[in-house]
């Protein structure tokens, strides 16, 4: 049980810091604003998509948030790394930054199923 909350709390940081922290203050730097432009995406996509991937990460990493909500935020978060992955295989083909989303989504995948696994411990 120990190591299953060890993987589960390192899995869902890394979630954590990727998706709630880094879009909180790299969301509006110039590299930032490049790489949607790059993609044909409008500018103040940005703020929305940052607004609610640091949404589902405060929910992924409060321990309170009720379970359907955090099986939201899991299901935005894997839309959100498939798209990136999608657009970036679209505009510049297979490449890093193609694959890394996917990277990301095995990380979350590894998170949910932790969860999950948690989640049917507390409930026996």
């Amino acid at each position: 049980m120990k190591r299953n909350k060890i993987i589960f709390w390192i899995a869902t940081a890394f979630i954590f810091i990727f998706e709630g922290v880094m879009p909180a203050f790299f969301s509006q730097s110039e590299e930032s604003r490049e790489s949607f432009r790059h993609l044909g995406y409008p500018s103040y996509l940005i703020i929305i998509i940052s607004i609610f991937k640091v949404m589902g990460a405060v929910a992924l990493i409060i321990p309170q948030v009720p379970a359907r909500i955090k099986e939201w935020a899991y299901a935005g978060f894997a839309i959100d790394f498939i798209g990136a992955s999608a657009s970036y295989f679209f505009v510049d083909g297979f490449g890093f930054y193609a694959l890394f989303p996917l990277i990301v989504l095995a990380v979350l995948v590894v998170s949910y199923i932790y969860y999950q696994k948690l989640s049917t411990w507390q409930q026996e």
